[in-house]
């Protein structure tokens, strides 16, 4: 059964409009699936998620959770599991990325940090969700020397540099595994969270959450991998929401240099892990707008490694060997200055 004719057989009366359905085909994300919008009213999502690569139940346990907790995620109004058919409250187009710049940031980013002590209060206890343990984290860390390094910039490593990496993931697999866990949405930024008609900020795109570290979620929102903040306003928030957290129950009172070494680190381990993501988005699956979006995240990389003296053999490791042929790529700019300029287009 095709997906039109599927839509066609479970769309729920009060949605069924006089004139005969459409679908029109949006514009996908990183992932294997498609989105249509329905002509009913209101509209409705309808989403093609081919089984043998999404995990749709877990997107459907998943937001059934966070509605549970007040968090505004897509209503699922029908599922096919075995088709990989799911049809969704349409939450509109209003991404937050290209509402983002200094004058609305404030008030945007309030509601999304608010909108994650939420979902870091769901209680997990009894559901089936995976658990970001050391293995999960030391392979997604791996995609950076097999994509990004040896792949995409065709470095070969010896084995004195693979040990160099190897020791690195350790120290920050060691501190993730530290933090207090939660649910991690694993994705929570500005392209996947959206302003709803009510100013309610909605999320999209959990279907990979996790148990694990509580600083995940947070460095996500304020280092972006899309748009960057100061320094200091980054600091001033991510001490402030932990602030929130220890309040909420949700984190364990520590000393503030211990917190922002799980947030740095925390941020090294995701950012490490995008640079082979989107390396591989480009080479595997033929996406070339993530290459634009390099030159940030190894800014991001790099700074914090700076901060860190345990750290500083791969910083300059990554200095000498990966920047010199990061360099004479097509898509790269002088990461000095990589999204400085970024909310200027928005």
């Amino acid at each position: 059964m095709s997906l039109p004719e599927w839509v066609e057989s479970y769309l729920p009366d009060q949605y069924r409009p006089i004139t005969p359905l459409s679908l029109q085909s949006l514009s996908g994300d990183a992932g294997f699936r498609n989105y249509y919008r329905v002509s009913c009213h209101p509209t409705l999502l309808a989403v093609s998620a081919p089984p043998e690569h999404e995990n749709n139940e877990t997107f459907v346990n998943i937001a059934l959770l966070l509605k549970g907790q007040g968090v505004h995620a897509p209503q699922i109004i029908a599922v096919d599991f075995e088709r990989g058919y799911l049809l969704l409250e349409d939450f509109g187009d209003q991404l937050l990325l290209p509402l983002l710049n200094e004058k609305t940031v404030d008030v945007l980013y309030t509601k999304a940090e608010s909108t994650l002590l939420a979902i870091q209060q769901v209680d997990v206890a009894g559901h089936l969700i995976p658990i970001y343990d050391h293995s999960r984290l030391l392979a997604e860390m791996n995609l950076f020397p097999e994509w990004f390094v040896t792949q995409l910039l065709g470095v070969e490593l010896s084995g004195s540099e693979q040990q160099l990496i190897d020791s690195t993931f350790e120290i920050l697999v060691d501190s993730a595994l530290s933090q207090p866990a939660v649910l991690v949405h694993r994705d929570y930024h500005s392209r996947n969270l959206m302003l709803l008609g009510d100013s309610d900020i909605g999320v999209i795109d959990f279907q990979d959450a996790v148990t694990g570290p509580f600083t995940y979620d947070l460095v996500s929102l304020l280092r972006d991998c899309y748009i960057r903040w100061p320094a200091g306003e980054v600091s001033r928030r991510a001490l402030n929401y932990y602030r929130r957290a220890v309040a909420a129950g949700i984190a364990t009172p520590v000393s503030d240099k211990q917190f922002f070494r799980w947030f740095d680190l925390m941020g090294l381990q995701r950012h490490i892990k995008v640079l082979g993501i989107f390396a591989r988005l480009f080479l595997r699956d033929g996406k070339a707008g993530y290459l634009n979006d390099l030159p940030l995240v190894i800014r991001y990389t790099l700074e914090q490694l700076d901060s860190y003296s345990e750290l500083k053999d791969f910083r300059a490791w990554f200095e000498q060997r990966v920047l010199p042929v990061a360099e004479s790529q097509s898509w790269y700019q002088p990461w000095q200055q990589a999204g400085d300029s970024q909310r200027e287009l928005l």
